[in-house]
């Protein structure tokens, strides 16, 4: 009997630390020279806030590391896509920071087709050896959280996946500058929580 409890204790055991071992994919380390290309729309560019005060603007000061701002306001997942390869050329980036899809998602646009699209730019990435970290943009509404679509991508690409950064964000009114785009506070405390998860990644 005491035989029987032991196996089935440590059989819990191993499920439980199989549950709690740590999913997020490691990293490169980046040299000091790397490039980093953060890729997006508004919510990358900084809207809502001085340029020298987007998140791409404050992480290079933090990692020490250059930071290419990659962000155009307005634009769709289609469009964003036509333009990447060039950027990926031009820079030859060591990691991607990529944001998009917010525009899709507050113009009603047709989701699946901007779900393939954020699929697509990700294969770029990754078909020249680019590690990718996502962030996850929330859909409108009074409780905020990542549009279902980025875990969906998130969970067959793995990459590094930050649903919440952004809902969290806009949740504190005292660091957004209107309800769709952070503030100074709201995108130093993005590239902060970034930097942190580079860290924890491996990358710094």
């Amino acid at each position: 009997m005491i035989k029987i409890i032991h196996q089935t204790f440590c059989l819990w055991l191993l499920i439980f630390l199989t549950a709690c071992g740590d999913p997020t994919p490691q990293l490169e380390r980046l040299p000091d020279d790397a490039v980093i290309l953060a890729f997006g729309d508004s919510l990358t560019y900084g809207t809502g806030a001085n340029k020298e005060e987007s998140y791409p603007s404050v992480l290079e000061n933090t990692i020490n590391r250059k930071i290419i701002n990659a962000g155009v306001p307005g634009e769709l997942s289609m469009q964003g896509l036509k333009r990447l390869p060039k950027l990926l050329e031009k820079y030859q980036p060591g990691l991607m920071i990529l944001c998009h899809g917010g525009n899709d998602i507050l113009r009603k646009e047709n989701l699946a087709e901007a779900e393939t699209n954020i699929r697509e730019m990700i294969a770029l990435a990754k078909n020249k050896n680019i590690p990718v970290i996502l962030l996850g943009v929330p859909k409108p509404g009074l409780f905020l959280s990542s549009a279902k679509l980025y875990a969906n991508i998130a969970e067959s690409t793995n990459v590094i996946f930050m649903p919440n950064l952004i809902a969290d964000v806009l949740s504190d009114a005292s660091m957004k500058s209107d309800s769709v785009h952070p503030n100074k506070a709201g995108y130093r405390e993005m590239a902060f929580t970034i930097a942190n998860a580079l860290q924890d990644a491996g990358a710094l």
